[in-house]
């Protein structure tokens, strides 16, 4: 896998189980907020600030300001410098508000924060145990409370909320599911917080008429009411709480329209409804909007049968009496200018007209305050569900609206806004799949600059969101173009080095799929992006599979470039992908790090790092054990790591000394129905290992003929070529030529040189045949070596007649009877010229061949057979023709094997046919031309 991409959805899980409530040791400068005037690094600090500036003359108004401009990890590392910022961080303006979404709060933090907030007023969480924590802050002035992620929140903890802050005006638990709320919490809140003004709860089963009346007499300010995505909601009583400005039952189930309809028309200051993603009928909205006098606002987005009536009867609710009908099929941005009467406004930039504004209306303002939370809501939730037929939507305006929330002054607007950006493209999370219409539609609105722009934000939480947003964008390569055009590729490699752990990973993934293009890897390694990757996985335990994950895929996708390849080793990239490789248990992380591994050790001709990563302690080991894994992706890519690492001639004896053959065997009998990836790799590590004669001989007493006979009746040309080359290699061996013979291998190996479409597999297929009957396994067929004394029946003679036929089918296939005519009757170059450019295969000549193996072809040069003569000189003719990789290693081999002599014998012969001939002659040509080159 090469690029990812995230949903909200499973984002919001992972940062409930990671951040709040980790199930692994993490490091206090990593995920708290330090304390001021611990840690010793305070001296250090205070003579650096010193040598550049003298501090102490700073007024303390200055400090004050500057302590306001900093997130509160950098606030508490300055204030730790010394006494007096000790006091000036402590400042109250300082402590107002405070959000703890990025930080891990349990009851020691709040404690240690609490001298802090006497003044707290504002208070944002994350999770189910920092809103347990929130009453050790000691701060009973608060007004308002926001908590995310808070899926385990209970009854008790909630009513304790409630109960320790009476002073509360705002609640708001949401977007995630809140299930074991009850009413009985509800009813608490409303007791104990009657100065509430606004309550925004999500996800609960059943609110019933007493917790809703008790709302309706305790809180007489309450003017907002979200019940998001509930079970059953009292719409009756619902009805009663008549100091109401805004109501909004966005996804819920269950309500009954018509007593809603009749029972919410009469609320007398009702100026706001959202029954977005509920099955609303068209009826009900009909009187909700005839029948009540003091709506100005319908918001109805994603309401099936609201819509079909609208595609059906577009004048149906054209009439709406004065009241804006916000839907799917109306255009947004129209209808919200046509709120602004009296004014000259532009329809698309409407929201940022309202908020240049300095004298604003009151009213108008809570409005469109109001319009841009609950479409930052409806809009996440329906990219999430990602609707049949909504395409069209996202197009048109839904893309625009989304950048135009971005630049909210409402914290959590921009912020569900940058989230929605980053998932309503992703129409695939398991493949990777970005509508490139709507990823490029962000793009042409200028969403690539404000999102970038965003991720330089102080404020973490939209840091990360707008780096999501980033990385899911940047699966498309005209976006990803855009992104490194406008400097994303600096800024997401800054935000890696982020000690918020959520903006670290999500900037990894940002890296990840812009490392997917190849103009980018340079950009990245420039950037500092490999370092920053490679201290990722350092910084963070083994237990944030998020981070790890995107750092190795991110690191693997660079890895296989040469040069950023040989960045990745110099920063560290071996030992900690093999540390990942040993220690990870999560799977995803797993794949990424061998997948790094492979692509490190791929680069064998022109840099060190296969050799290194085969030297690196457990290593190879890991590799061996990952071939085992349940998950096939890991499988595949640690075949493919130890196919690669097979190359260097120490990692391949230093992999069948770890096992490395029985449980390559042991993966290639068991994938006969797995993908052709991993069948591929299964084969190729097997045909690696099989190099070496002593493992060719135990890959064959492990029983891995038969698999790499059933892998070669694939239909995959990939997986043909892996199973005939080990096969190629195993038959080297007399004792593994017999076998390939008695498991059914010479059909299989014929039907190759007939009927593949890769050449390479037909060649080798044609190579391993020729080792089998070429007269050496005649002796060992005799006593039955590969059975242990007991050869299966098989008619020896049959299998050499087909083998040879279809040999020298295979060697005609490449030999063109005009040319060969002509170069028969010349000597001229040009004449051989064109005989060895007809019969070239190209990828030959990445084939490397012993000194035993080309012996082998010399001897085989005087074989009896016309057809195995044929066969020798025209597998030299591919190993030595110039330009190949290895063909100077394959010309000096022959020249020490005396192969001049028996070529021109060949070459000389009255009664070898006329490919052997010519192609001997084209084999002495080129050694005659490697022997000038090496002379020069």
């Amino acid at each position: 896998m090469s690029r990812r991409v995230r949903r909200r959805g499973a984002q919001s899980k992972d940062k409930a189980k990671v951040i709040i409530s980790p199930a692994f040791p993490e490091t206090a400068e990593d995920c708290e907020i330090p304390h001021p005037g611990g840690g010793g690094g305070g001296g250090d600090e205070h003579r650096v600030l010193e040598t550049a500036v003298d501090w102490t003359s700073l007024p303390d108004d200055t400090v004050v300001q500057l302590f306001s401009c900093l997130n509160y990890r950098d606030r508490a590392s300055l204030a730790s410098t010394c006494r007096s910022w000790r006091l000036l961080g402590s400042t109250p303006c300082l402590w107002t508000s405070l959000d703890l979404r990025s930080h891990r709060c349990d009851p020691d933090t709040a404690a240690a924060l609490a001298g802090r907030c006497a003044h707290l007023r504002h208070l944002h969480f994350r999770g189910a145990d920092a809103a347990a924590a929130v009453m050790n802050l000691q701060a009973r002035g608060l007004q308002e409370i926001a908590g995310e992620n808070c899926c385990d929140i209970t009854d008790a903890t909630l009513s304790v909320i409630a109960a320790r802050h009476e002073a509360l005006e705002s609640l708001q638990i949401a977007p995630d599911p809140c299930e074991r709320i009850t009413s009985d919490a509800i009813r608490h809140v409303a007791m104990c917080c009657t100065k509430l003004r606004r309550l925004r709860l999500s996800g609960i089963r059943e609110v019933d008429g007493e917790a809703v009346g008790a709302l309706a007499r305790h809180c007489p300010q309450l003017e907002e009411i979200a019940f998001l995505d509930c079970g059953s909601i009292d719409e009756t009583a619902l009805g009663k709480v008549v100091s109401l400005r805004f109501l909004s039952v966005a996804g819920s189930r269950n309500l009954k329209w018509v007593t809603a309809s009749l029972s919410w028309s009469k609320l007398p200051n009702l100026i706001g409804l959202d029954i977005s993603r509920t099955d609303v009928s068209p009826s009900a909205v009909s009187r909700l909007l005839s029948l009540s006098k003091s709506l100005k606002v319908l918001c109805a987005l994603n309401c099936a049968a609201l819509e079909e009536e609208g595609s059906h009867s577009p004048m149906a609710f054209s009439n709406t009496r004065g009241k804006l009908l916000l839907a799917l099929f109306n255009d947004i941005f129209k209808g919200i200018a046509s709120l602004f009467k009296g004014f000259v406004v532009k329809e698309r930039g409407i929201f940022g007209e309202w908020r240049s504004w300095q004298n604003k209306d009151k009213n108008l303002n809570d409005i469109m305050s109001w319009i841009e939370w609950i479409l930052s809501q409806s809009l996440l939730r329906i990219a999430e569900t990602n609707p049949h037929g909504i395409d069209e939507f996202w197009l048109r305006q839904g893309a625009a609206l989304l950048l135009s929330l971005v630049k909210s002054s409402q914290e959590d607007v921009q912020e569900r806004a940058a989230t929605g950006l980053a998932t309503f493209v992703v129409i695939d999370d398991e493949n990777a799949t970005v509508d490139p219409a709507r990823a490029e539609v962000v793009m042409r609105n200028g969403g690539i600059p404000l999102l970038l722009e965003l991720a330089t934000s102080c404020r973490e939480g939209l840091q990360s969101e707008a780096a999501k947003a980033i990385a899911n964008l940047s699966v498309n390569a005209k976006v990803a173009k855009a992104v490194a055009d406008e400097g994303g590729i600096s800024i997401l490699a800054d935000l890696a080095r982020s000690l918020n752990r959520l903006v670290a990973e999500e900037a990894a993934g940002g890296l990840w799929n812009l490392s997917v293009g190849e103009e980018h890897k340079a950009a990245i390694a420039e950037a500092g992006g490999v370092k920053a990757l490679v201290d990722l996985i350092f910084k963070w335990p083994s237990g944030i599979d998020g981070v790890l994950e995107r750092a190795a895929g991110a690191l693997a996708n660079l890895a296989a470039d040469d040069k950023c390849s040989m960045e990745v080793a110099v920063a560290g990239g071996v030992h900690a992908l093999v540390k990942l490789a040993r220690l990870c248990k999560v799977e995803g992380v797993q794949e990424q790090a061998a997948r790094a591994l492979a692509n490190l050790a791929a680069h064998g001709d022109s840099n060190n790092n296969n050799a290194a990563v085969g030297q690196e302690a457990g290593a190879l080991e890991a590799l061996v054990q990952l071939t085992c894994s349940q998950n096939e992706g890991v499988r595949q890519e640690a075949a493919g790591a130890l196919w690669n690492l097979s190359f260097d001639d120490r990692n391949r004896e230093a992999i069948a000394a770890v096992g490395g053959v029985e449980a390559l065997v042991a993966l290639a009998q068991g994938c006969s129905n797995a993908s052709q990836g991993l069948q591929e790799r299964a084969a190729g590590a097997l045909w690696g290992l099989s190099v070496s004669e002593a493992n060719s001989i135990a890959i064959g007493r492990q029983g891995g003929v038969a698999p790499l006979i059933a892998l070669a009746r694939s239909d995959a040309e990939d997986v043909h070529e892996t199973a005939a080359g080990a096969l190629w290699n195993l038959a080297f061996n007399s004792g593994n030529a017999l076998r390939i013979v008695e498991e059914g291998g010479v059909p299989a190996l014929v039907h190759l040189c007939t009927s593949s479409g890769s050449k390479m597999a037909r060649f080798m297929a044609a190579l391993a045949l020729a080792y089998m009957f070429d007269g050496r396994m005649d002796e060992v067929a005799l006593v039955g070596a590969s059975s242990e004394g007991a050869s299966k029946n098989v008619n020896f003679d049959a299998a050499r007649r087909m083998a040879l036929k279809h040999i020298k089918d295979l060697v005609l296939s490449f030999s063109e009877p005009q040319l060969f005519s002509m170069a028969a009757a010349s000597s001229a170059p040009a004449a051989l010229a064109q005989v060895a450019e007809a019969a070239r295969i190209q990828e030959a000549g990445h084939l490397r061949c012993s000194g035993a193996e080309i012996g082998r072809f010399v001897a085989m040069l005087r074989n009896p057979s016309s057809i195995l003569r044929a066969c020798a000189a025209f597998a030299l003719l591919q190993f030595t023709i110039p330009g190949g990789r290895h063909a100077m290693h394959h010309a000096g081999l022959l020249q020490k094997a005396g192969a001049a002599r028996v070529l021109r014998a060949a070459a000389a012969a009255a009664t070898a046919p006329i490919e052997a001939k010519i192609f001997a002659r084209i084999v002495l040509r080129n050694l005659e031309h490697h022997q000038l080159e090496a002379s020069i």
